[in-house]
């Protein structure tokens, strides 16, 4: 067998290159400047993000987000392992519904990197993932937009300042607010941008339909506000480009980007009566919030940018100048609602960012004409009319390549010296300090990192043995400011997560999930010497420990663990608070110095879940099942004990009173025997027990959500203030959460929605008879 024959090298060649390095070889100018411009930005965000952090094997600390890691954790230990990516957790707020009203996919995502990263890794990867994506989806929409290279480079550069802006910190998009804990905002955003782009081409080819369906489902289960955000830019898109075909394109594939998401937004939607309202107050310093004094460059820039894009034509320009005057409108004549007028301005803020963008995309055109109309001058008069095709050329200026460099240079310059980024040795310094860096390193370093950590540790193996030693239940702990110290005041939120779910928070994050907020907020109040009353235009007490136990006791809280000496000593001597543990003690340090804090553990007795009535409760006839006005009646009765001993239901059977909600505060009262109840057992989304005799109502003491159905009894039924009550029918009682017709109607909707993208996908391309007009003028 002879040996294969290869043909010689020839001589003076090297190996070939990898495919990829001939590419960029043989990559034009302007492909070379935008691939250099946004992979900068990629990596100057990376980088700030301070990579050795992401990659430490450490719990994400840090505002809200040091709560949020507790979400994906239970998803993938409880709802997964059921199949399931909504249900009932008890870990929070005596239990509330779970990822119903808060947005599955970037948990499911967090979970998907766990399965082959470290959990603090793969959350924290997850976290930032808009963040390095938004300058990529930028420059993605504009070159889907069919803007003019250096425009998408250009629109990419735009998105650092934006991410590091500092005039906002909460209100979502930005670095800051990713840090604070936004960081599905961020991830959502990053999907509009490219669903706006996808559905800027559709519009103009009539193509990628199914696509734009996955994007817009990708955002709204990533976050419905930016959801809402890109429906309506969509909407302008088109009406932009306005007639029966383009609606052919847009209107069923909305339709169906909708019907993807249904799993979701079906439960969400129609079980909003079940959501708090935490009372935001509407802004109202418009013109400070709408310019603010430290970036006032901005909104000069843009609208150089919008003017240009009007006297040019320029369609994306024109577009993100009616956009951004949609956004600040809204954010001035949104009225006071659940949304939270603030919630528009990242929005505002964006458009103005890309639109600055276009201004240096446009002046880098106006350099450009400007030399090819000088290398005319000299051409002669019977040559004249090649000065149009001149200027249409396909190739770039070096004014035109140099733009996204340029801007990409000047947006890191202004960025650097406030950001530290600069190296130690670097001769110009600057006294504005940006706390960026600051808060990246507070939440990414970790809770293990913290200074205070032993303190966290000690009091997290202290509760752990308390369950150990004397049963699993709910704890209330004593709220203050300098829990930051442990890595943010919401460190305690994650005691379900570290003892596995034996104990329990009283507190916890996402305050619209659970119609039981209110009636913790009012309890922190009354436990705690700082409390933070977090929640608008209720009846707070000061620290009261009377009624803050009775009400620990009626919400069916087993713990409670205090830490400032008024508290202490309040609880010390209170006759149905017994010490059981203590941790301390440990120095925190206080704004008048440092103080020795140690944190008291107490059993508060008579707070069992579930316990026998000694009234039937009365059904109020003209009082909401859900919303503000339940919650305003139910406030009422639960800060007036003497109202107790009669609750009110929603529903019940036939034979309890009905009563007017002029009445409510002095109801008739029907005693009945109570039950004795034995056998509790508690799991996530199931109570069980019995009770000696049936027919005698029975007081639940964990949250109500319609999904609760009772085997051996009549109901549940909601009763004040957002608790559960049964008639047993039979000794043996138990309560399960399930799905339900909702619940099966979001899954079909989902199912249509498949279906639809298979459909847009087997049809393809939307024809359309009349292109969109296009000029030199005009670059789409």
């Amino acid at each position: 067998m002879t040996a294969p024959v290869t043909a010689p090298a020839r001589e003076g060649r090297t190996a070939p290159l990898p495919a990829a390095v001939s590419r960029l070889r043989e990559a034009s100018p302007s492909a070379l400047a935008t691939l250099i411009a946004v992979t900068g930005c990629v990596a100057f965000v990376f980088w700030q993000l301070r990579p050795d952090l992401l990659f430490a094997s450490t719990t994400p600390a840090g505002g809200d987000m040091g709560a949020h890691v507790w979400l994906p954790d239970f998803l993938r230990d409880h709802l997964l392992t059921k199949g399931r990516v909504t249900g009932w957790t008890p870990d929070w707020y005596a239990g509330f519904p779970a990822l119903t009203f808060y947005f599955p996919l970037p948990a499911l995502l967090i979970v998907a990197a766990d399965v082959l990263l470290p959990y603090g890794i793969a959350f924290k990867l997850v976290s930032v993932s808009g963040l390095l994506a938004m300058p990529i989806a930028a420059w993605a929409f504009g070159r889907l937009a069919g803007m003019r290279f250096p425009g998408p480079a250009c629109l990419a550069v735009a998105t650092l300042p934006f991410l590091f802006d500092r005039t906002f910190t909460i209100y979502g998009g930005n670095v800051a607010s990713t840090l604070a804990g936004e960081y599905s905002f961020s991830i959502a955003l990053a999907f509009a941008l490219l669903f706006l782009g996808v559905v800027a081409k559709g519009l103009d080819a009539g193509t990628h339909r199914a696509t734009a369906a996955m994007l817009l489902a990708a955002t709204i289960l990533s976050h419905v506000i930016p959801a809402v955000f890109a429906a309506v830019a969509a909407l302008l898109l088109f009406a932009f480009r306005a007639d029966r075909a383009r609606l052919r394109w847009l209107l069923p594939t909305g339709l169906v980007g909708a019907a993807l998401a249904g799993l979701w937004t079906v439960p969400f939607v129609l079980r909003l009566p079940y959501m708090n309202d935490m009372g935001w107050e509407k802004i109202t310093t418009y013109r400070q919030d709408l310019f603010p004094s430290e970036v006032r460059w901005v909104p000069a820039l843009a609208l150089i940018g919008a003017l240009l894009s009007v006297a040019r034509r320029r369609r994306t320009g024109t577009f993100l100048l009616v956009l951004s005057a949609m956004c600040g409108t809204a954010f001035v004549v949104a009225p006071q609602t659940r949304l939270w007028n603030a919630r528009i301005l990242p929005f505002w803020f964006l458009c103005l960012y890309l639109l600055a963008g276009i201004a240096i995309a446009e002046a880098s055109h106006l350099f450009a004409e400007a030399g090819a109309y000088r290398r005319l001058s000299t051409v002669g008069a019977g040559q004249a009319g090649q000065i149009r095709p001149l200027l249409a050329a396909p190739h770039a200026d070096r004014a035109e390549i140099g733009a996204p460099l340029v801007s990409l240079i000047a947006a890191v310059a202004l960025l650097a010296l406030p950001l530290g980024a600069l190296p130690s040795w670097w001769p110009v310094k600057s006294e504005d300090h940006s706390f960026v860096p600051d808060w990246i390193a507070w939440n990414y370093s970790g809770y293990e990192r913290k200074p205070a950590f032993p303190e966290y540790d000690d009091l997290v193996l202290t509760m752990r043995q308390v369950g150990e030693d004397r049963g699993c239940g709910r704890a209330m702990w004593e709220y203050e400011p300098q829990l930051d110290r442990l890595g943010t005041p919401m460190a305690l939120m994650l005691l379900p997560m570290w003892t596995d779910g034996c104990i329990g928070s009283m507190e916890g994050l996402f305050f619209e999930s659970a119609a039981s907020v209110p009636y913790h907020f009012l309890n922190q109040s009354e436990l705690s010497q700082t409390p933070s009353r977090a929640q608008r235009d209720l009846p707070y007490r000061s620290l009261d420990l009377d009624n803050g136990v009775a009400h620990l006791q009626l919400m069916g809280v087993k713990y409670y663990m205090a830490v400032s000496p008024e508290a202490i000593a309040a609880a010390s001597a209170h006759p149905e608070l017994t010490r059981i543990a203590s941790s301390g003690p440990w120095t925190v340090n206080y704004d008048d110095g440092p103080k020795e804090r140690t944190w008291e553990i107490y059993e508060v007795e008579n707070a069992a879940l579930v316990d026998g009535l000694d009234n039937e409760p009365i059904v109020a006839t003209d009082l909401a099942k859900g919303g503000r006005g339940w919650q305003d009646a139910a406030v009422e009765w639960y800060q007036d004990r003497s109202r107790w001993d009669v609750p009110i239901a929603a529903d019940g059977p036939q034979e309890w009173a009905r009563v007017p909600r002029e009445s409510l505060d002095d109801p008739p009262r029907s005693a009945v025997r109570p039950a004795r109840v034995s056998a509790v057992q508690i799991a996530p989304d199931r109570i069980a027990f019995h009770v000696d005799k049936p027919g005698s109502p029975v007081l639940v003491r964990a949250s109500y959500f319609p999904n609760w159905k009772a085997a051996g009894a009549e109901g549940p039924f909601r009763v004040t203030p957002n608790l559960m009550v049964v008639v047993p029918t039979e000794s043996e009682v138990t309560l399960t959460y399930g799905q339900t017709p909702i619940d099966a109607l979001g899954w079909i909707v989902s199912g249509i929605g498949v279906v639809g993208l298979l459909t847009l996908r087997r049809r393809g391309a939307v024809p359309y008879r009349v292109a969109p007009r296009t000029s030199p003028s005009e670059p789409r």
